[in-house]
């Protein structure tokens, strides 16, 4: 397993180096606690013994090297493929209509965890709900 040597920021996405060299990227958007952080929340964190996860004590959030290297193809990913054809949904307002997180939908979205069939299913009617309430308006 590649081991993180350092992490940092540009206003749209988090970067991770490893001490072999690689540098991985992700959106920032997929991790909305550390999006919405503070410029000195988000580098006040401390990678962990086993050189695999990353803590930021002061939001309370934590981060595994996986969350970069084990990320669904955009063709496996429908939950992506929603998000991306209708771009104007608010992960929050989804998150918060499903009693989800939504840093665990932000996840979901960015292929970095893998829903369950039956979670898949419950977005999917949340979406439908959604339309059917915009055209009954």
């Amino acid at each position: 397993m590649e081991k993180i040597k350092n992490v940092w920021f540009d206003k749209n996405r988090i970067y991770m180096k490893t001490q072999s060299g690689k540098t991985f990227s992700r959106p920032l958007e997929a991790y909305p606690e550390l999006m919405e952080a503070t410029t000195e929340q988000r580098n006040d964190y401390v990678v962990g013994d086993d050189g695999e996860d990353i803590r930021w004590e002061s939001i309370d959030a934590d981060m595994h090297i996986s969350s970069f290297l084990e990320t669904s193809e955009p063709k496996d990913n429908e939950i992506g493929a929603l998000f991306a054809k209708y771009p104007w949904l608010n992960i929050s307002e989804v998150a918060r209509s499903l009693n989800i997180n939504k840093s665990l939908l932000a996840r979901y979205i960015y292929g970095i965890s893998k829903p369950s069939e039956k979670r898949v299913t419950e977005i999917k009617e949340a979406l439908h709900r959604f339309g059917k309430e915009l055209l009954s308006a």
